[in-house]
């Protein structure tokens, strides 16, 4: 099976569900879905990604403003997120879309009643999400977008184009993302691959600006930003710093590799989000189960790779989408 198929199967059974369409009955109310998501709301890609939620919701006949009703909230600042968490709650909405693993812990503080999907989840049973993938037996189900080795593909993929490289910076926010999680993946395949990781911690853009240049002190180093709010909201930094000081770069969402940078490996989130929109409308009829992805793709710059002078194998080349 090829690199860029999808391989992993837990969660079948969800995902081969008809896909029934259901329009709103005369006299039927109105239903409320409640989102919270670990961006700014004029995040123009994430907006972008969003709507394919919004498309497969009118799929199954909720219509925004006619069938269904998005309470939406934005927190690029975590100390948001437990306030708007509550504040979702609050409305009592019939189902909370909630993307990433520290918004999804702050809903779970709040309701043990209201389903809650979750979105951008890297390990929902070590999260204390779901006892076990199929039957997760509590109010959250949802999506994982990552497999449990995706970090030491992340690494392969810099030792590819890198051979000479030996350091690498994990770059993320612990209130952010399960910061620890990828830390840990990362560590361990690190050794095989020759590679030492150097976690770095980070809160905002000075932490950013701090770490990646006092890491890039020190030769052959390159970058690994998993997903991760703190590095989504102050992209374009990241992105910049790793030209400034050459460091070859992978990251987790493709967005950053179009706006600059160099590699991507991942899942699609636009297709995440309209995965979500099925379970939105499957968990209101009583299913709960977490689905898994369904592709895997990679993305590479040829113009970021010149600009580092890095030669690109031919394994890279082949990337789903290479951008010049």
């Amino acid at each position: 099976m090829r690199r860029r198929d999808f391989i992993a199967a837990v969660g079948n059974a969800a995902i081969a569900w008809p896909r029934a369409a259901r329009a709103q009955q005369p006299g039927e109310r109105m239903r409320r879905v409640g989102v919270l998501e670990e961006t700014a709301e004029d995040d123009k890609d994430r907006n972008s990604q969003f709507a394919k939620f919004r498309e497969g919701l009118a799929s199954f006949g909720w219509v925004e403003g006619c069938t269904v009703h998005i309470e939406h909230r934005f927190a690029a600042d975590p100390g948001r997120y437990q306030p708007l968490a509550r504040e979702l709650v609050a409305l009592q909405p019939e189902v909370i879309l909630a993307v990433s693993t520290p918004v999804t812990a702050a809903l779970q503080r709040e309701t043990n009643a209201i389903p809650i999907v979750f979105l951008g989840v890297s390990d929902p049973i070590g999260s204390g999400f779901a006892t076990n993938l199929a039957r997760p037996g509590s109010n959250l189900t949802g999506i994982m977008l990552y497999e449990v080795g995706i970090a030491g593909k992340w690494l392969a993929m810099l030792k590819e184009i890198a051979p000479r490289l030996t350091r690498v910076a994990l770059v993320a926010g612990p209130k952010t993302t399960a910061y620890n999680y990828f830390v840990r993946n990362a560590e361990t395949a690190g050794p095989s691959l020759g590679i030492e990781i150097v976690p770095t911690p980070v809160a905002d853009a000075a932490d950013i600006e701090r770490g990646i240049e006092a890491f890039s002190r020190v030769p052959n180093g390159g970058l690994l930003l998993p997903p991760d709010g703190t590095t989504i909201v102050h992209r374009d930094l990241v992105i910049a710093l790793a030209a400034r000081y050459n460091l070859p770069a992978v990251y987790a969402q493709r967005f950053f590799v179009t706006a600059g940078g160099l590699m991507f490996y991942g899942t699609e989130l636009s297709e995440a989000f309209q995965q979500a929109a099925s379970l939105v409308d499957r968990i209101l009829r009583g299913a709960n189960p977490v689905q898994t992805p369904t592709r895997y793709q990679t993305a590479l710059n040829l113009k970021t790779a010149k600009a580092l002078g890095l030669t690109v194998p031919r394994l890279l080349v082949a990337a789903d989408e290479v951008i010049e």
